[in-house]
């Protein structure tokens, strides 16, 4: 896969690149997340790696802000059934206290396809392990398709300009997110 234009038009708006990951890192990197990383964003991070401010650093994969982002999807879950009554239907009738509820989802998001952080809160499933998963923008329950692929997510925040968002009918369907994001009326 080709990634000069988009990395060309990143650039342009001020995104710092380094040398692309290195085989080494790229295996470290989905040891900490737990599976392989899908094949356009191996391509990606091992053409170049885009760093600072909201990108994540693939380098130092061990490191206290990795976690935090992977554990962002399911902390903002647990907000807003904390603080919003939030409980999707799908997971069976909600426990009677909030420890067990939240118990609960995180053992659901346990066993749904892990998200891989791109660039402040948009991800990209691990599964299928295929190259077009669309990009997930997840703030708590909010969750809805930023873009098609992660090519067309890249070329989005290249821009700067409003794009509208894919519809349900137009992204590969994802276990578990797709059923949450349509549920939750999060398609356009």
């Amino acid at each position: 896969m080709e990634w000069a234009d988009e990395i060309s038009m990143l650039k342009s708006r001020g995104v710092m690149f380094e040398d692309g990951l290195t085989a080494a890192e790229l295996t470290a990197a989905e040891a900490r997340v737990g599976c392989r990383f899908p094949p356009d964003l191996s391509s990606f991070l091992q053409t170049a790696l885009p760093t600072g401010q909201g990108w994540p650093d693939w380098r130092e994969p061990d490191s206290p802000r990795i976690a935090e982002r992977l554990e962002w999807p399911a902390d903002g879950i647990a907000f807003d059934i904390q603080n919003n009554v939030f409980w999707w239907p799908a997971w069976g009738s909600k426990p009677s206290t909030l420890t067990e509820a939240i118990a609960l989802m995180r053992e659901r998001v346990g066993g749904a396809p892990k998200l891989i952080p791109i660039f402040q809160h948009v991800y990209l499933p691990t599964e299928p392990e295929l190259a077009s998963n669309p990009a997930l923008s997840v703030y708590q329950t909010d969750i809805i398709y930023g873009g098609r692929d992660l090519g067309e997510y890249l070329r989005r925040i290249r821009s700067g300009e409003e794009w509208p968002l894919p519809r349900c009918d137009e992204v590969r369907r994802i276990r578990f997110w797709s059923e949450l994001i349509e549920w939750n009326n999060g398609c356009v």
